[in-house]
C-alpha cells in the first residue's frame, strides 16, 4: 500500500488524491449515464430494427412505412395455420373464404397495417409549431436585445420567459385546449354553439364568434409553438447578443437604419445559434404527447391529413395522427402482446430515427453556416 505521507515528501501536492478520488467519481457518473442511454436504445434497435428492416430486397419494410395504421386480425383457418392480416386483407379474405372459415379470432387495434398516417401528422406538427415559433420566437429575441431599453419591465419579462421554460408540458396541452380549442376568435358565417361571445362585423352575415378552432392541426401546432417560444426566445437573443457591437458601429456609421444594421449584420451572424435553439426545439415538438392529446391528436384515422380535402385551411383543421400519441396508445390502451409488440417497437424505431435525421441535418446545416461566417 501506498503512504500518502511519503509519497507527499516526494513532491506530489497534498491535493492529489482527493483530485484522483473525485475525477474517478465523476468519470463513473458520466459513463454510467453514457451506458444507461446505450442499453435503452440498443434494446430499442434490437427489437425494432427487424420490424422496419428484412434481409430481402429491397431490405426495409415499405409497407410498414406507407401502409394506414388499421386493426390487426389474428385467427386460424380450418386447418390450424394461423393468421395475421389487417382489417382491409381480413376483409378480402373473408369475402373470398368466407366467415365460417375463420377460428379463434382475435382482433388488436391500430397494432396492423403502417404508420403512414402517425408519420405525416408528426412532420406537420413540427414544421407547423416550428414557423410559428421561429417566426415570434426571433421576433421577440431582436426586439430585446436589440430595441429595448433595460428596465425592471424588461427584466421582468426575461424572468417570465425563463419561467415559462419549466412548466410541465401537460400544462401547455391544457392552455392550448382552454385558449386555441375552445375561445381563440374565428370569423364566420356559422357560429358554434358553444361560443362565449359573437360580435357581428356588419359583412354579409360573417361575425367574429369566439369559437375557438376546435381540435385541429392548427390548434396543435399553436400549442406546441408556445411550448417551445422559451427555448427558442432565450437561446435567440444570446446568438444576438454574441455579434460583436463593432459590427453594428460600423453600419450605423456608413448611414444604415437600424433594422438595416440588423438584417445585414447581426442575423446573418447569429443564424448559427438561433439553429441550435432549433434543434432543441425540433427535437421536443416531434416527442410531446401531452399537448397534442389535448388539441390535435387522434388515435386513429382512415384518411391522410391531405386526403379528402378542398384546400389548405381544411389541412388545418382537421385532426391528425401523431407518432408520439400513437405509441401511447399502443403502450397503454392495447393490452401487450406479441402481436402488438410489432407495432410498438417499430414506431419507437423509427420515430427515433425520424428524430435522428432532423437533428443531423440541423447540425449539418449549424456547421456549414458557422464555417461561412466568421469574424
Amino acid at each position: 500500500m501506498f503512504d500518502p505521507e511519503t509519497l507527499i515528501r516526494k513532491g506530489l501536492p497534498k491535493g492529489h488524491f482527493k483530485d484522483r478520488i473525485v475525477r474517478t467519481l465523476l468519470s463513473g457518473v458520466t459513463y454510467s449515464i453514457v451506458l444507461i442511454a446505450a442499453l435503452l436504445f440498443g434494446k430499442i434497435v434490437v427489437d425494432g430494427a427487424p420490424v422496419l428492416f428484412k434481409a430481402e430486397a429491397p431490405f426495409v419494410d415499405l409497407e410498414f412505412l406507407t401502409a394506414k395504421n388499421e386493426t390487426l386480425h389474428v385467427f386460424d383457418d380450418e386447418k390450424g395455420n394461423r393468421y395475421q392480416l389487417p382489417a382491409s386483407q381480413y376483409s378480402a379474405y373473408v369475402v373470398k373464404n368466407g366467415a365460417e372459415a375463420i377460428f379463434n379470432e382475435q382482433t388488436y387495434s391500430y397494432s396492423g397495417g403502417g404508420i403512414i398516417g402517425p408519420i405525416a401528422g408528426t412532420a406537420l406538427l413540427t414544421i407547423g409549431s416550428m414557423m410559428l415559433a421561429l417566426f415570434f420566437g426571433v421576433s421577440a429575441a431582436i426586439y430585446l436585445s436589440e430595441y429595448a431599453k433595460q428596465s425592471p419591465f424588461i427584466h421582468a419579462v426575461r424572468l417570465a420567459i425563463l419561467n415559462l421554460a419549466g412548466i410541465p408540458s401537460i400544462v401547455f396541452g391544457l392552455f392550448g385546449f382552454s385558449v386555441f380549442v375552445l375561445i381563440v376568435p374565428v370569423i364566420t358565417q356559422d357560429p358554434s354553439d358553444r361560443s362565449i361571445l359573437t360580435i357581428p362585423l356588419m359583412i354579409s352575415d360573417y361575425v367574429i364568434s369566439f369559437q375557438g378552432w376546435s381540435s385541429s392541426l392548427m390548434a396543435g401546432c399553436a400549442t406546441l409553438a408556445c411550448m417551445i417560444l422559451p427555448v427558442i426566445i432565450t437561446a435567440s437573443e444570446e446568438s444576438l447578443r454574441a455579434v460583436p457591437q463593432g459590427f453594428r458601429d460600423a453600419s450605423l456609421a456608413m448611414g444604415a437604419t437600424r433594422w438595416q444594421t440588423i438584417r445585414k449584420c447581426v442575423l446573418p451572424f447569429s443564424l448559427p445559434g438561433i439553429l441550435t435553439s432549433s434543434l432543441l426545439a425540433i427535437t421536443r415538438v416531434a416527442g410531446e404527447t401531452a399537448p397534442i392529446m389535448f388539441t390535435a391528436a387522434v388515435a386513429a384515422k382512415d384518411d391522410l391529413p391531405w386526403e379528402g380535402v378542398d384546400g389548405p385551411l381544411d389541412v388545418l383543421s382537421s385532426q391528425v395522427q401523431a407518432l408520439p400519441y400513437h405509441i401511447y396508445t399502443l403502450a397503454a390502451r392495447i393490452p401487450n402482446s406479441e402481436y402488438t409488440q410489432r407495432a410498438q417497437y417499430g414506431s419507437v424505431f423509427v420515430f427515433l430515427v425520424l428524430v435522428a435525421i432532423l437533428s443531423l441535418g440541423s447540425v449539418i446545416l449549424r456547421s456549414k453556416l458557422r464555417s461561412k461566417l466568421k469574424w
